[in-house]
């Protein structure tokens, strides 16, 4: 079976130690919907999901040490993104288009978004984003491909956990670890189709 997700990614790290990524879906096989995962300084792994759909499809193909459904609100504006997610209320302030989001403009998205062109590109961007893979598995019957097609800067986040400031913006590092791959290690929104075939 073959499901594809289709939306932005925002990942983004604290001064704290947090390093939080964003999935926004606006089409795909669940609906419209939003997904954090979240990695504490002390690598415990959660999943913030909106309902059982989305965090029994979500912790299926990723791998958390917790799994809470909650309420995971977001709304998304010319210049950032506004999340409220039950411990973890966020705002993201985007700047302006990286130069890796010209290099993905220039591909036409038809082609960015076929799962031969991310295998082909895998390679360049493993090499050039450490961490960064448009290919793999996370070992749970599932492959998958993650076909960019522009990205931009997080320039700012204002970001709370359980009531307590996480601390300013900072790069997602070390790399999370809930998959085969991490999100760049600047802070960043990318736009994004998922293919995920079952294995």
């Amino acid at each position: 079976m073959r499901s594809r997700f289709t939306g932005e990614i925002c990942g983004f790290g604290t001064a704290r130690g947090h390093r939080v990524i964003v999935g926004r879906w606006v089409d795909s096989p669940l609906g419209a919907s939003t997904d954090v995962m979240h990695e504490a300084p002390d690598g415990l792994r959660t999943l913030l999901a909106p309902n059982d759909a989305v965090a029994t499809f979500v912790s299926a193909t990723y791998t958390f040490d917790e799994v809470r459904i909650l309420p995971v609100l977001s709304a998304r504006t010319a210049g950032g993104l506004h999340l409220d997610a039950g411990p973890m209320v966020a705002d993201v302030e985007y700047g302006s288009r990286s130069a890796i989001g010209w290099v993905l403009r220039s591909v036409p998205p038809p082609l960015a978004r076929a799962t031969w062109w991310c295998t082909v590109i895998d390679p360049v961007a493993r090499a050039v984003m450490r961490g960064v893979r448009t290919r793999g598995t996370a070992g749970n019957g599932r492959r998958e491909w993650y076909g960019a097609t522009d990205a931009h800067r997080v320039e700012s986040v204002r970001c709370t956990i359980d009531g307590v400031d996480a601390g300013g913006l900072a790069d997602v590092w070390p790399p999370v670890r809930f998959g085969f791959g991490s999100t760049p290690r600047a802070p960043m929104v990318v736009a994004v189709t998922t293919t995920i075939v079952e294995t």
